[in-house]
């Protein structure tokens, strides 16, 4: 009985060296809630923007235009700061090294297609389809997730799922990209973040 034990745990052992050699399991659910959080936050604010032009669309050399570019720029900076820190702070508890072979392949995957979105979204701006922008980031950040999910939690997996579907959806309700946004990179982001926290997170407290 005794072997039997031990034999469970050399196998227990050998599939948690196998999970830490294949995927980065130190993100941290909190930094997908505040992602989440500042992504409302952001939107609220670039609603406020709009409905201060009255609805009508913003033009490239306005003054709500810069203001808006501001805000999302912030919101990103703010979402990445966080989730390093966040991350940072669970990989060393867990004595996980935040920059190895494994993260390095997680970021490289979730990269292309992010980057890839980035300069259609510039593209769509620069020929003013303005309507298309919040549905084509959405899209590509949650095939960015898809894409780097094999790298880490597969909860990643489903989250790029839940927003690509989102992102579509909104493709045929381009009037309301703004909510969409605030759909798929706030609320999504809240709750996979929660899901994730109480899942995994406060496992290891």
């Amino acid at each position: 009985m005794e072997k039997e034990k031990d034999y469970l745990k050399d196998i227990q052992d050998i599939r948690n060296m196998m999970d830490k050699s294949t995927q980065f399991l130190s993100l941290s659910g909190l930094s997908g809630i505040m992602a989440g959080i500042y992504a409302l936050i952001g939107a609220a604010a670039g609603k406020y923007i709009y409905n201060l032009n009255y609805g009508r669309y913003i033009t490239l050399e306005s003054d709500s235009f810069k203001a808006i570019v501001a805000i999302a720029t912030g919101v990103l900076i703010l979402s990445v700061l966080t989730a390093y820190i966040l991350t940072a702070t669970k990989a060393k508890k867990r004595g996980d090294s935040i920059w190895n072979s494994t993260s390095k392949r997680l970021l490289v995957n979730f990269l292309i297609p992010l980057v890839t979105g980035g300069i259609f979204t510039l593209l769509l701006i620069k020929n003013r389809y303005y309507g298309l922008i919040s549905p084509i980031t959405l899209i590509f950040y949650g095939l960015a997730c898809i894409n780097a999910s094999k790298y880490t939690l597969r909860d990643v997996r489903y989250l790029g799922i839940t927003i690509t579907i989102i992102g579509l959806i909104a493709t045929a309700y381009m009037g309301y990209g703004l909510e969409f946004w605030a759909l798929g990179f706030g609320v999504c982001h809240i709750v996979y973040g929660t899901v994730m926290y109480f899942k995994y997170d406060r496992k290891e407290k």
